[in-house]
Order: structure tokens, then C-alpha cells, then sequence
């Protein structure tokens, strides 16, 4: 194997080892470290419902799970592939990403990481875990206006102001951009 076959291997092990990262330090935070600290802070628990109404919440929140999950991914896939970046802040993507969900949505993975705390709430059933998915989506209605959007706009001009005028930030619109 020649010279360039060696580095392009190791610029793609370098590529996922950013991702992993991002991805382990931020949404692995908040929807698997942060949701077990308080199943066991709390002493929360799953278990199967006992009651029709039971099954039924669970049975959402898997649903919901899985589509949050779905979201994430497809968001992730672009930011890699489209935007030749991360979801991280310290290794944005370069490129502006309007493509897949971001048709629908201009934060999906946010919107996604919101579905996944949802679908974790019900399928425990847990008060103090649904408190944890608004507490997550208020500091994003927060973050996302005040520090992420003039970023975005500083890095990608006009193209962002035209999209961010046209895509809700968080509710998906029902028509793709």
C-alpha cells in the first residue's frame, strides 16, 4: 500500500475518533450518563407497566425513542458527510448544512436528543426524568439564539439568514424547505 492509501486510513480513523468524541461527550451525556444519575439519584427504575395506561405510555415511549434516535442519526450523517464536521462546538461543521432534516427543522439533533429524554421519561414513567427533557430544551432555547445562531451567522453570512428565516429553530415545519 502506497504512501497516500496510509494517511487517507488514518485520516478516516482521525475522522471517526472526532466524531466518537463529540459524540461520547455531549449527547451520550445527556441522554445516557445524566438519565442513569438520576434513575439512581431518584431510585427510578424500569419495569414493565402494570395497567393498560402503563403499556400504553411505554409503548409511546418507545416510539418516541426511536424517533428521536432516527433524527439524531440522520443529523449526524449529514453533519458529517454535508458539512465535513462535527457536532461539537469545538469542531464545527464547514460547510452549512440544509439538507435530510434540516429541510424540516434548522436543530434536529437538538429536536431528536428532546424525542430520546421524552421516550426515556415514559418508558419509565418518570416525573423526574421528563423534568430532565424540559431542563435540557429550556437551556437550548436559551443557547441556541444567544450563542449558536450568531456564530452561524458569522461563519456562513447571508446563506444562514436566508435559511434561518425560512426553518423553524426547534418544530419541525410541516413542508421541506
Amino acid at each position: 500500500m502506497g504512501t497516500a492509501g496510509v494517511s487517507c486510513d488514518r485520516l478516516l480513523r482521525m475522522t471517526w475518533i472526532r466524531h466518537l468524541l463529540a459524540v461520547a461527550v455531549l449527547p451520550f451525556t445527556v441522554t445516557v450518563v445524566i438519565p442513569i444519575w438520576i434513575a439512581r439519584r431518584f431510585r427510578t427504575g424500569f419495569s414493565f407497566g402494570g395497567t393498560p395506561s402503563d403499556i400504553g405510555l411505554q409503548a409511546a415511549g418507545l416510539v418516541v425513542l426511536a424517533i428521536g434516535l432516527t433524527l439524531f442519526a440522520a443529523s449526524l450523517g449529514h453533519f458529517i458527510v454535508h458539512g465535513r464536521g462535527t457536532l461539537a462546538p469545538w469542531d464545527p461543521p464547514r460547510k452549512l448544512v440544509i439538507v435530510g432534516p434540516y429541510r424540516y427543522v434548522r436543530n434536529p439533533m437538538i429536536s431528536g436528543v428532546v424525542f430520546i429524554l421524552a421516550g426515556e421519561a415514559l418508558l419509565l414513567r418518570s416525573w423526574v426524568h421528563l423534568q430532565w427533557m424540559l431542563i435540557f430544551l429550556v437551556v437550548n432555547l436559551i443557547y441556541i439564539p444567544l450563542a449558536e445562531e450568531p456564530m452561524l451567522e458569522t461563519r456562513f453570512g447571508d446563506d444562514y439568514r436566508e435559511y434561518k428565516r425560512r426553518v423553524p429553530r426547534i418544530v419541525p415545519r410541516v413542508r421541506p424547505l
